[in-house]
């Protein structure tokens, strides 16, 4: 039955009963451990962004405001290294506990601040948390389920994003106003106990194969250090654009390309086939879309005069339909067509992107990016967690951590990279400009394009249809 039920087995579980479910025995705490932990990452997520101003007006720390947002990417993309080479070395119970522990903590630092600085070192030892949470639930989804379940895991994944986004900034809005900023904060790190409750009794004993045991690779911490700071300093100097921005750039550069470069998979950049292509298609479609969705709003007030509110209800769709793709893909017949979802959900947020570039001219119905967004929203969702389940169809159970890890530091690297190519575009161009908004959607199409085409390398050479690993094998 392969290493996966072994583990499984061993923890006092079995998966041979085809007919179970992420609902049934023996996975019923397991998922909704998994999932209210995804939901409270959520909402705290959406939620931020709403108390966020009030609370850099309430500190004095405005010209700060930036490195709140950068300072949780940066920290998290070194936990995430940390955290892969932990559960694959230590099993993920430990990362996950600590990552819960830390994420809590940065919370109540934030929730407490008396000044922008210690406001904003919260929100680094959030991201701590949160990258060590993310690679360890990914972990066990890998170790703890067999593989016909995981796309229903990474659906439910999906689906704990759609709540948080449609009520997370009108909840976030009424606490900031009638309670203050900090409950924002405050309140969550009561609740993230419940999480891990839920899902000890059932990973005690679970490590992650035959790596279990042996010390952490100090090489790829410090591969990971040199990437966190190499990305902290490009942030830096996107924000500055002025001639001595050129400094931290280059030294930005000089730390994070190499440092990405011995990370993650040998030919990820150049669209290896197998592995290394899915981590790249994970970059290139979070990076685009991600990237795209951040203007929408400012395009959508300073284009067409909508309210904040009404800017922010036009992406709704987009987090709806975003879970509607990802039940899609965790049909029964979606296995036999897993790389084809990956292709068409690229190809429907390209075009998705493309129709927003349109929207951005004053003459265009605003109405079109509400619909461009619900069409985008659908192939992320279809993308995204096949993506996902690509990844430990060709992972062996004890890379599982390694590239787990490797998955989400492309993700935030997708992020960090075309977010600052769409900044820089759009602060040349005129910023709140015609030419400059069109430019940056322009660009984030092109970018989802060129993953739609690369899309066929996933599968490895010389086979016609991608492994499987786990139960099914």
């Amino acid at each position: 039955m392969g290493s996966v039920t072994t583990l499984a087995r061993a923890s006092g579980l079995s998966d041979t009963d085809e007919t179970a479910g992420i609902l049934t025995r023996p996975y019923r705490m397991l998922t909704v451990g998994i999932v209210a932990c995804v939901l409270l990452i959520a909402f705290e997520a959406t939620a931020v962004n709403t108390a966020m101003p009030v609370a850099a007006r309430a500190l004095h720390g405005v010209s700060l405001y930036a490195f709140a947002f950068t300072g949780f990417f940066t920290s998290s993309l070194l936990a995430m290294v940390v955290s892969g080479e932990w559960c694959d070395k230590r099993g993920p119970l430990v990362p996950l506990g600590a990552g819960i522990a830390v994420f809590g903590a940065g919370l109540v630092l934030a929730g407490t601040a008396t000044t922008m600085w210690t406001f904003v070192a919260g929100r680094v030892t959030q991201g701590l948390g949160g990258g060590l949470v993310i690679v360890a639930l990914y972990v066990v989804v890998g170790l703890r389920y067999p593989e016909r379940l995981r796309p229903k895991v990474f659906a439910a994944f999906a689906a704990s994003w759609v709540l948080p986004s449609v009520v997370g900034p009108l909840v976030s809005g009424t606490v900031t106003q009638h309670v203050g900023w900090r409950w924002v904060f405050l309140s969550i790190p009561v609740l993230i106990i419940a999480p891990l409750a839920l899902m000890l009794p059932q990973l005690r004993g679970l490590n992650a194969g035959e790596a279990a045991g042996q010390p952490l690779d100090r090489r790829r911490l410090r591969l990971a250090l040199g990437l966190a700071a190499g990305a902290g300093l490009l942030q830096y100097a996107t924000q500055r654009l002025d001639l001595w921005s050129l400094v931290p750039a280059a030294a930005g550069a000089a730390l994070l390309v190499p440092a990405a470069l011995r990370l993650l998979p040998r030919g990820t950049f150049r669209a290896e086939r197998g592995l290394p292509t899915v981590i790249l298609l994970r970059g290139i479609a979070a990076g685009g879309f991600i990237s795209a969705e951040a203007f929408i709003p400012l395009m959508l007030v300073t284009q067409h005069g909508y309210s904040p509110t009404m800017a922010g209800l036009s992406l709704a769709g987009g987090g709806v339909f975003w879970a509607v793709g990802s039940w899609l893909q965790g049909r029964p017949f979606a296995e036999r067509h897993r790389l084809r979802l990956v292709q068409l959900g690229l190809a429907a947020a390209t075009v998705a992107i493309a129709l927003v570039g349109v929207a951005a001219t004053p003459s265009a119905p605003a109405l079109l990016v509400a619909s461009a967004w619900t069409l985008g929203g659908c192939g992320m969702g279809l993308a995204i967690a096949s993506i996902s389940v690509l990844l430990f169809n060709l992972s062996e159970p004890e890379e599982a951590g390694v590239n787990s890890a490797s998955l989400q530091v492309n993700d935030a690297l997708g992020n960090i990279v075309c977010t600052a190519l769409g900044g820089l575009l759009f602060t040349s161009l005129g910023t709140g400009t015609t030419a400059g908004f069109v430019a940056v959607f322009g660009s984030m199409a092109l970018v989802m394009l060129g993953g739609t085409l690369v899309c066929r390398r996933v599968t490895p050479q010389g086979r016609e249809a991608l492994p499987i690993r786990g139960s099914a094998a």
